[in-house]
């Protein structure tokens, strides 16, 4: 791997790149105008409500009553309170299709009252990240109202299996990890697919066989050029929606990963399409079959958690969900353990990809 030959093999796609007008136009203008449209629709909707199953064992006590009262301020979470008749309450929202819920247990007030150590059980789906974290960022917050109404902020309530926080969200918070994730798939897919599939038919791949490039060079060098595009797409997103829709979303050092391996999954999965095309057409239709599914059933204008159940399935199959699910856990919910999974699975796949790329990549044709 000569850098010297990636930088100067880097430099001609990038020139190549800015003169293509349509490639800058969805690169860096065309996100810029989803933002400001869907942020004018959206930015008076109002903080999005979670549905919450509450299971109360004290028998209405005055201060289990009380703790519901502040469940309803966070003003995230819509409630629905279950008969204790229903017995375990896990196995009953099992069959109502995995929604979250809680257990006020019984003694939860004698034991306040005796300076006893209370445990509230907040069940949430595994496979919903998003909904997980707003449902236990949310039940944290009536949980440090009680301490301090009861307590003077002494830790006696405690929720069992938190490890994430929330705030109150907002379409807009959501949109702008769903937009940067649009980004990272759209410019390498379309731009490579195009690329490969051109190049290979000018016979411009025979052409650089000729020189010392190589194909692992070549293509280090066109995800390089693509980091940078993604890199200022997403500070334009993050930045006007904070200046002009006032996100909640902020830059954390978590994001750069998926910065940087999400071009490289998709520069590399659209290389593997375009040289695997026959000609432009055919690698253009391939590149639009690969993308198109990935652009709306990933989370890109819209949570996965308010899919049907079969269509979020197809969700999980799909890249780019793992890297879009990646960055809410990074920018909204703090979940540092859930964005690393989600990275390492984007990792795997790009890994996957590149292999794959390398493999079917020729200068020449056999």
């Amino acid at each position: 791997m000569n850098l010297r030959r990636v930088y100067l093999s880097f430099q001609t796609l990038a020139r190549t790149y800015l003169r293509n007008r349509v490639g800058l136009f969805f690169a860096l203008v065309f996100p810029v105008i989803l933002i400001l449209l869907f942020g004018a629709i959206f930015s008076n909707s109002g903080p999005t409500t979670t549905a919450l199953d509450v299971q109360n064992l004290d028998h209405q006590s005055p201060d289990s009553r009380n703790f519901t009262a502040l469940l309803n301020q966070t003003g995230v979470l819509s409630l629905t309170f279950v008969s204790p008749g229903v017995g375990n309450l896990s196995a009953y929202l099992a069959g109502q299709g995995g929604t979250p819920g809680i257990v006020i247990p019984a003694g939860f007030q004698a034991n306040l009252s005796r300076d006893q150590p209370v445990r509230v059980l907040v069940y949430t789906n595994p496979t919903d990240g998003s909904q997980s974290g707003i449902v236990e960022g949310a039940v944290q917050g009536a949980i440090n109202g009680m301490n301090l109404e009861k307590a003077g902020g002494r830790p006696y309530v405690f929720l069992v299996g938190l490890n994430v926080g929330s705030t109150v969200y907002t379409y807009i918070d959501y949109l702008i990890p769903g937009l940067i994730g649009f980004s990272i798939l759209t410019s390498p897919m379309f731009s490579v697919v195009n690329i490969a599939s051109e190049y290979k038919k000018e016979k411009i791949f025979r052409q650089l066989s000729l020189t010392p490039l190589t194909r692992g060079e070549w293509l280090v060098s066109a995800i390089l050029w693509f980091i940078v595009l993604t890199a200022i797409s997403a500070f334009l997103m993050i930045g006007i929606g904070q200046g002009l829709f006032h996100a909640h979303v902020g830059f954390t050092l978590l994001l750069l990963p998926f910065l940087v391996i999400g071009p490289a999954l998709f520069v590399s999965l659209g290389l593997l399409a375009g040289s695997s095309a026959k000609d432009p057409e055919s690698a253009a239709v391939v590149g639009n079959l690969i993308t198109f599914p990935m652009m709306f059933l990933a989370g890109t204008f819209f949570p996965v958690s308010e899919f049907p159940p079969w269509l979020a399935a197809v969700a999980h199959v799909l890249p780019l969900y793992y890297v879009i699910e990646g960055m809410n856990n990074a920018l909204l919910y703090g979940n540092v353990v859930a964005s690393l999974e989600d990275l390492l699975v984007v990792t795997v796949l790009t890994a996957i990809f590149f292999t794959a790329a390398i493999r079917a990549f020729r200068w020449r044709e056999k």
